[in-house]
């Protein structure tokens, strides 16, 4: 920025002769000062991330507040002399500012007081929001006011009356007096003051003329008073932070949804009552629903899944596949209504490679490649529940994005069929489901909606509505989610369903796209026993319809991991060392480990999930000298399981390889409307985001028009045009930034959900990017006329309607277009928070060159084609010449003359009248530029690496 800055300003094109060149340069310390204040605002996020941290230690009594502000303070300060130093050396002798070398240090000196004013005042702040959402909101309203009232965008002269109190409590109005003093009574500025004919205008030296017309004290001494009451603030916000993290507790956390049942059973545990609860929801193998007490609930509820678990394994594969054909001939079973095909899924010999990373290749490794899985082999079946389970790093998750085709990078070689075809990965993504591990769903929707959602996108066109209806109510039937129906998901762990009420919500979404084959990424993970229960229970429930199930689970329990019917064991390095069933009590599992030389024996009543995992690994295998993946390639079990992979590899006569005719279940107009249908859904349960933004516009445009009251009838003077331009500059930039920060965590958030819906097969990724571009426009369009009707009205421009909504146009694309570079910079980028940053620079650079600070005529030709192509520049034409372009109203300019009001927006900023249209259109470009580009971004860009 320093680089851009002192070329913009450089001094071979600045002079020191006029009252305008005296406006230009100010414009060159405005920006100075301004850039200093934006370099504090990221102590604000800074601050926020360190408060929990924080708060924790000051209850646990660690230290006292004043001992974790203080050293904070102390550490800013070399910040602030680097930052201040790399301004100010690299720009002042560039721009032309006086050559009086102590007048050089001072700026210096001032800047650095300006930085730690700002670090200081955003850090308070952070300490009274203590979330991002609040504080962001108090920082931007504290910054609308510093700015507008610091005496640069609306001079000393013109504040009226009752907001004469914020001029002077305003820490850049002490700044801009300060610079300002500092650099026109130097000597450079000590000349006659004359008018563009040459006669003398004032008996002041130019640069007191200049100091006065701006509102600005032109006394020596203010350079000093600034620099006073800058530090005064710095010490006054840094003792305000500290009170506030000593008095203010952290804001509560909203709770997650609680069912009816789930509080009858918390009051019944409170006034030690029992109560009988069916904790099953199927038959037991006698015939008998299982009935516990509350008390006895746990146990009995996992019992009974390890129960039928163990009933079910005992019998072979055909009385399985028969179990699997009454099922869905019969149509009984839950969530049946709608048939499908069971397929198996075969795979041999699967390797998987990713580049070397670059750290191994320091240690002296040669490779090229690093082999995560070697020579895999298996096959999962219809009806059978088969846990992959393994220590961490054993590759059971990469096995599981191979075969689920998730994977976004690396190598993958072997083979793999579905019921004997070769697997084809967009036909395949229709019949299969995928749990993920973190459960990620659109937060602002109900459960229902959700599954309806999916529903949606993932059946086919021929299932009509009503059926598609009752398909969801009875996959909500099958996994428990009746009493949540209409509950709001929430964001994980913040707000809405509980970790274990989202593991059901997760596979429910799946399960309504009727697929054959489910995999579920740790589906245990994170929960209690009776949490894990409910889950597995889901589970079991799932594979009962005759569904292929495979889960990974890490370490399960005894009770959890009896509920499978078959293991896939990996050992570090993506090797298979058991692969078959589990048995009763698990009893395949230790007849086959126990029947190896020297293993030890399990104890009686130990977990057999346990055991397994520790005489597998790699440390008894170097005390035994034996490798358990050598065993298992040799062994009998080895071999049927080859046998079988052969069978299920070959197409049953009179098969059909799987085909549809279409990418998608639903055409791309079904798919748009699916996508804006949940957006408006999102949108409108969204008032963090819907309702504060209308606030934050309705309280600007307040704040704008009885900053700014009555100007837009002002047109003597040249200072009347400037202010009201200085009106639409401000709020262009404020609500502007305002609405492009604050889309980026919403587009995150959603952007997370659409990786997870695009692998799924639901939707290309167009339809998304248009209902998130749609959605938005509605809402933008309000806040725009709340804006254009309160600050037109009370700035008092002229009243016709051509010209109010020519100003409702501009103000309307110009949010539109901050809105969608905000998302296009999400799209573009890993995170939020580097694409604030990224965004943040181009911010100050549309500033730069919007126009205001240096109009066009004035910055160097070799940069004056990116005044072209600096949006905002293009908004202020709009604004100024729908408003003043056509005016013959004569007015007084800085040097005495006159000149009519168009033929000054003409000659000094460049402005013509019959360029509007031209200009509008070029407003209406930049939106469908920025929302193309974020369509690109989703499209092509995938950040989340597997």
């Amino acid at each position: 920025m320093a680089f851009i800055t002192m070329t913009l300003f450089l001094r071979t094109k600045m002079h020191h002769t006029s009252p305008n060149d005296g406006s230009i340069y100010m414009g060159a310390l405005f920006f100075s000062l301004i850039t200093c204040m934006f370099n504090g605002f990221a102590e604000l996020s800074m601050t926020i991330q360190k408060l929990p941290t924080f708060y924790k230690q000051r209850d646990l009594l660690f230290f006292p507040p004043w001992a974790f502000t203080l050293p904070i303070w102390v550490l800013r300060i070399p910040i602030s002399l680097l930052e201040a130093g790399i301004w100010v050396f690299f720009t002042y002798y560039v721009i032309g500012y006086d050559p009086f070398v102590g007048r050089l240090f001072r700026q210096y000196l001032l800047l650095v007081c300006v930085h730690q004013m700002a670090t200081s005042l955003f850090r308070f702040i952070a300490s009274l929001g203590r979330t991002m959402i609040v504080a962001n909101t108090f920082g931007s309203f504290a910054l609308v006011i510093i700015l507008l009232l610091g005496g640069f965008l609306l001079s000393r002269h013109d504040v009226k009356s009752w907001w004469i109190w914020g001029y002077w409590i305003s820490p850049l109005m002490y700044a801009q007096n300060a610079i300002s003093v500092n650099e026109f009574l130097g000597h450079i500025w000590k000349k006659p003051t004359l008018s563009s004919n040459g006669t003398l205008l004032s008996n002041d030296t130019l640069g007191v003329y200049i100091l006065n017309s701006r509102g600005v004290f032109p006394h020596g001494y203010w350079y000093w008073i600034g620099v006073a009451a800058l530090l005064g603030y710095t010490v006054f916000f840094n003792f305000c932070f500290t009170v506030a993290l000593t008095y203010l507790k952290p804001l509560g956390k909203a709770q997650a949804a609680v069912t009816e049942e789930t509080l009858q059973e918390q009051q019944a545990n409170l006034t030690g009552q029992i109560r009988s609860v069916e904790l099953s929801t199927h038959q037991g193998s006698k015939g008998k629903s299982v009935v516990a007490s509350t008390s006895e609930g746990r146990a009995a509820e996992i019992a009974e899944i390890a129960r039928r678990s163990n009933v079910s394994s005992a019998g072979s594969h055909s009385d399985r596949l028969g179990a699997t054909d009454a099922a869905t001939s019969g149509g009984a079973k839950k969530g049946m209504v709608l048939p499908f095909q069971p397929l198996a899924i075969a795979f041999d010999d699967i390797c998987y490679y990713v580049d070397m990373p670059g750290e191994m290749k320091e240690q002296g490794i040669t490779e090229t490649r690093l082999q995560l899985l070697k020579n895999v082999s298996g096959a999962f079946r219809p009806g059978v529940l088969t846990a992959l389970v393994g220590v961490s790093g054993a590759g059971k998750t990469t096995m599981m994005d191979v075969l689920a085709g998730r994977k976004t990078g690396g190598y993958i070689e072997g083979n793999i069929s579905i019921s004997g075809f070769p697997k084809n990965q967009q036909t395949f993504a229709r019949i299969s489901g995928y749990c993920e591990q973190n459960d990620i769903h659109s937060p602002q929707v109900t459960v229902h909606e959700s599954l309806i959602y999916s529903a949606w996108l993932r059946l086919g066109s021929e299932v009509d509505e009503q059926k598609r209806n009752m398909f969801v109510d009875q996959v909500m039937d099958l996994v428990e989610l009746n009493s949540l129906k209409n509950s709001v998901v929430g964001l994980p762990g913040v707000t809405g369903l509980s970790t274990e009420q989202r593991k059901r919500l997760t596979i429910a979404v799946e399960l309504v796209a009727n697929p054959s084959i489910i995999f579920m990424d740790e589906p245990t993970s994170g929960l209690d026993a009776r949490a894990a229960a409910i889950v597995m229970r889901t589970v079991r429930n799932t594979v009962d319809t005759g569904r292929t199930v495979v889960c990974t689970i890490h370490q399960p329990s005894i009770d959890i991991f009896e509920a499978f019917d078959e293991l896939f064991l990996m050992k570090r390095g993506g090797q298979v060392i058991y692969a078959g069933p589990l048995g009763r009590h698990s009893y395949k599992l230790v007849e086959y480990f126990e029947s190896i030389d020297r293993v030890t024996k399990i104890t009686e009543g130990y977990n057999p999930a346990t055991w397994m995992l520790e005489v597998s690994s790699v440390a008894v295998e170097n005390r035994l000298g034996i490798d358990f993946a050598d065993i298992y390639r040799n062994s009998e079990l080895h071999q049927r399981n080859k046998a079988l992979i052969k069978e299920l590899s070959t197409p049953a006569p009179g098969a059909k390889d799987l085909y549809f005719p279409t990418q998608y279940s639903q055409p791309f107009f079904i798919q748009c409307a699916a996508c804006f249908w949940k957006q408006r859904l999102s949108y409108w349960r969204n008032p963090q985001y819907t309702a504060v933004r209308f606030f934050f516009t309705f309280v600007c445009g307040f704040m704008f028009g009885t900053i700014f009251w009555r100007v837009g009838n002002k047109r003597s003077k040249q200072a009347d045009i400037v202010n009201a331009m200085a009106s639409m500059y401000a709020a262009v930039l404020f609500i502007g930034i305002n609405n492009s920060s604050s889309v980026q965590p919403l587009v995150e958030i959603e952007r997370t959900v659409f990786y997870r819906e695009k692998a799924a097969g639901m939707y290309s990724a167009l339809p998304y990017a248009f209902a998130q571009a749609t959605i938005e426009i509605p809402y933008v369009f309000v806040q725009a006329a709340i804006y254009s009707i309160m600050v037109y009205s009370m700035m008092d421009f002229e009243w016709k309607a051509a010209k109010f909504f020519w100003y409702l146009f501009f103000s309307f694309f110009t949010f539109l277009y901050f809105t969608y570079y905000g998302m296009m910079t999400m799209s573009l980028t890993p995170n939020h928070n580097i694409s604030a940053i990224v965004s943040s620079a181009f911010y100050l650079i549309w500033n730069l060159f919007a126009g205001f600070l240096i109009p066009r005529k004035k910055i160097p030709v070799w940069w004056r084609w990116y005044y072209w192509a600096c949006p905002v520049a293009w908004t202020l034409y709009g604004l100024v010449v729908s408003q003043f372009g056509d005016l013959e109203n004569p007015m007084t300019l800085l040097d005495g003359s006159t000149q009519p009001v168009k033929e000054f927006v003409k000659s000094y900023f460049g402005f013509h009248h019959d360029f509007l249209g031209v200009v509008a259109g070029v407003n209406i470009g930049f939106c469908v530029l920025f929302a193309f580009v974020f369509a690109l971004g989703v499209k092509y860009l995938n950040f989340q690496h597997r």
